[in-house]
């Protein structure tokens, strides 16, 4: 089970757009997947076509993270029924997208003074759940607690970045906070991915700022980067999958989901391995 962080330190950036898109394409690939909705503004579950109910959410679940049951709490992603109803869906195989809903009760625990045993509650909770094969950690746009809750209990940490000075600076800035905190509290987190989201081909400014990404940040900078859709307020205004979701546009944006999607699962994927091989 792959757990990513999806993170930025800058807010406005499609940090939960990307989340939304990478679940997106994990539901099309048939990857029985599960998105925890860290961010007490609960846009992803919301996204997600979460129908409301009596289970909890996150933030309630992280409180009592000894006794709490993760999976029983946890509520199917609107967007199943959508793909069962698609053409040539196979009604035999049934699709996983479920969502650890968001709750405000999760804001007091993002603050900067969280100890190590409270960053371990989601590790706690992501412990004793099994029949995924990924984890999606929306996390808030902050490098408080919660962040680093999620970085604790993830394999990978992706950053989303705009080709915009700021928001280069600000992801710089992450970047050398996690390597800060592999040192101290998780030595087996990979590097972080990096994904340059809304980029405008035809913009000089995106082209320049893009360069200078790679140049700073090399290989971790991941492909391809994600280009600005007209259309895509629409579609999570609409609570809806990009790759259920009719036109070109959204059919360009969905293949970029699954290039995206496919290259931070291989790349975890070879990464477990080399971890788990004997020395000598």
């Amino acid at each position: 089970m792959q757990v990513v962080s999806i993170s930025s330190l800058k807010g406005g950036v499609g940090k939960t757009s990307v989340t939304l898109g990478l679940a997106s394409a994990a539901l099309a690939a048939g990857i029985p997947t599960l998105v925890v909705d860290l961010d007490p503004h609960a846009d992803a579950t919301t996204g997600l076509a979460v129908s409301p109910g009596n289970n909890l959410g996150i933030g309630e679940m992280l409180r009592n993270a000894r006794r709490a049951d993760l999976k029983a709490n946890v509520m199917p992603s609107g967007w199943v029924e959508t793909a069962l109803k698609q053409p040539g869906s196979d009604p035999k195989r049934q699709p996983v997208l479920d969502v650890a809903m968001g709750s405000a009760y999760s804001g007091i625990y993002d603050r900067p003074d969280l100890g190590k045993r409270d960053l371990k509650r989601l590790s706690t909770l992501l412990g004793r759940v099994e029949g995924y094969g990924l984890v999606l950690i929306d996390c808030p746009p902050s490098l408080n607690g919660l962040t680093r809750m999620a970085w604790t209990a993830s394999n990978r940490v992706v950053l989303v970045a705009e080709p915009g000075l700021f928001s280069v600076a600000g992801t710089e800035r992450t970047m050398r906070a996690l390597d800060l905190f592999r040192q101290e509290f998780a030595p087996n987190l990979a590097p972080a991915g990096i994904v340059a989201n809304r980029v405008r081909p035809t913009s000089n400014e995106h082209t320049f700022r893009l360069a200078e990404m790679k140049q700073m940040f090399g290989e971790l900078l991941m492909e391809p980067n994600i280009a600005e859709h007209a259309n895509w307020q629409q579609i999570q205004g609409a609570a809806h999958s990009v790759h259920h979701w009719p036109g070109d546009s959204a059919k360009q944006a969905a293949a970029t989901f699954d290039a995206l999607l496919k290259n931070l699962v291989q790349t975890g994927s070879v990464r477990n391995r080399v971890m788990r091989r004997p020395a000598g």
